[in-house]
């Protein structure tokens, strides 16, 4: 395996990495995210990720890296300035992110659909949950945080090499399910409002909405009931992250 050097802050390179690490276009246009840090470069490796450009500091163990890749040797002050985290791990890495559509006969029956979700962070640790109890996709819709940011990805703990993202229009979404005989709800209080413990949610796709606002009008009239999470009166909601695990966890008992 050969190794480049780079030192300059204005090598094409490091000016191409700070794109990537601030501009979302730039992400969307290159197909590329940005991951930092040895395990999750060996998650990226064990799920054979396309990686595009490993770059680290020098002392820092690599995991085995496929021949032809490019590699390049930093120093410590320069990847400082271009990892997205204040205390960089020696290692960050450019890999393709695939970002498609929700196909027009779904694979699987189990779905969570993200309406709104704006914090990355979230959207990371959902995409996590969704992975860990056995969802067959993630679909974003109605402005969600970038699925490629660095955060969302950090967040993600290597699913985002694992369980496949979507994002599309809510309402082509519901088209597409609804076809496919898979029936969709939303977490809200409506009429009727189901306890999720009495749903059965082995083949279904369910709505988590924005931390801030809930589940849109849309979802609620395109969900064919809302589902109520039980807990005590001292507290009226759940963060997004959270309501989405009780969700998936009873999703995925089938499978558990």
């Amino acid at each position: 395996m050969s190794v480049e050097k780079i030192t300059s802050r204005s090598n094409p390179l490091i000016s191409r990495v700070k794109r990537l690490r601030d501009k979302r276009a730039a992400r969307k246009a290159e197909g590329l995210l940005i991951g930092e840090g040895p395990k999750l470069l060996e998650e990226a490796l064990r799920w054979d990720a396309q990686l595009d450009t490993v770059l680290y500091t020098r002392g820092t163990q690599l995991p085995e890296l496929p021949e032809q890749l490019r590699v390049v040797e930093v120093p410590e002050g320069l990847m400082q300035a271009i990892a997205d985290t204040k205390t960089p791990q020696g290692v960050l890495f450019l890999a393709k992110g695939k970002l498609e559509q929700l196909p027009e006969k779904p694979a699987g029956d189990k779905f969570l659909i993200l309406d709104g979700v704006q914090d990355p962070g979230n959207v990371g640790t959902i995409w996590r949950t969704a992975d860990a109890f056995g969802a067959d996709g993630l679909i974003l819709c109605n402005g969600c945080a970038d699925p490629w940011s660095p955060k969302t990805v950090r967040a993600t703990m290597g699913a985002v090499f694992r369980l496949p993202v979507y994002e599309e229009f809510l309402s082509a979404v519901a088209a597409k399910l609804t076809a496919a005989g898979i029936p969709i709800y939303a977490t809200a209080l409506g009429n009727p409002c189901l306890d999720v413990r009495g749903v059965d949610l082995t083949r279904s796709a369910v709505i988590i909405g924005s931390e801030g606002q809930g589940v849109s009008q849309l979802a609620l009239e395109l969900c064919e009931g809302t589902l109520r999470i039980p807990m005590t009166g001292r507290c009226e909601s759940l963060n997004a992250a959270c309501a989405a695990a009780v969700v998936l966890w009873e999703m995925g008992r089938d499978k558990l």
